[in-house]
């Protein structure tokens, strides 16, 4: 199976960014529909945003316009640009890979994926 491993995380200020990144082993990322999701402190994890296969991409409300994400398939790697930081992103970071087709409507629900990173932990301060 694959194996995710986050890094990228860190402790900003408000307005920062940061890039995220996932490696992939064992298997072509490019096999994989991959996502983004985190967890803030009291609250479930919330899907952030997805890639598939072909490119498409899928993002949370709260996040558009200041998250992108990216794959590159010959690295093996995912990746998360993230901007205009607020305290409200402060999370723990996860990426996910699912081998499953998966609607795009349907791509931030963590119910389809798979296969889970650890988690790299985002703080962002005031």
């Amino acid at each position: 199976q694959v194996q995710l491993v986050e890094s990228g995380g860190g402790s900003v200020q408000a307005g920062g960014s940061l890039r995220l990144s996932c490696a992939a082993s064992r298997y072509p990322y490019s096999n994989y529909h991959v996502g983004w999701f985190r967890r803030a402190p009291g609250r479930a994890r919330e899907g952030v945003a997805s890639i598939g296969r072909g490119g498409s991409t899928t993002y949370a409300d709260s996040v558009k316009g200041r998250f992108t994400i990216s794959r590159d398939n010959a690295k093996n790697t995912l990746y998360l640009q993230i901007n205009s930081l607020t305290p409200d992103d402060t999370a723990l970071y996860y990426c996910a890979a699912s081998q499953r087709s998966i609607l795009l409507s349907q791509s931030l629900q963590e119910g389809k994926y798979d296969y889970w990173g650890q988690g790299t932990q985002v703080t962002v301060s005031s």
